[in-house]
């Protein structure tokens, strides 16, 4: 079964660190671009960094970038999202997503991406 999970979220203050962690089962994502997502309550989802499958290739959204980092255990096939200098506006649910197809560029778009996690919450408190 394709599945991803995700981990890591909780309720923090402002300027606190947390690391978000997706595992993916099976050796269906080995090859797949996988990203972090988030949704804000009442808004839209957002992208928020993605990385290829050898974890060489990484972009992260302007907003966040140079205080999230994505890394990926390729061998375990994990990603990471390391948060730092956490604001109140990062509180959202977090989302980690897969590419069905095999040796894709990370990509921004939510339609790049087959397969969804259910969510971590990450609650940010000023």
């Amino acid at each position: 079964q394709v599945q991803l999970e995700e981990s890591g979220g909780r309720s923090v203050q402002a300027g606190d660190s947390l690391r978000l962690s997706c595992a993916a089962s099976g050796d269906t994502f080995e090859f797949s671009a996988m990203a972090w997502f988030r949704q804000p309550q009442g808004k839209e989802r957002e992208f928020v960094a993605a990385v290829d499958w050898s974890g060489r290739t990484a972009i992260v959204e302007d907003s966040v970038k140079g205080r999230f980092t994505i890394s990926r255990d390729v061998a375990k096939i994990i990603v990471h999202l390391e948060m730092s200098s956490l604001k109140p506006e990062d509180t959202a649910v977090y989302f980690c997503a897969a590419d069905a197809n095999k040796f894709e560029r990370p990509g921004s778009s939510e339609s790049e991406y087959e397969y969804w996690g259910q969510g971590t919450r990450v609650t940010v408190s000023s």
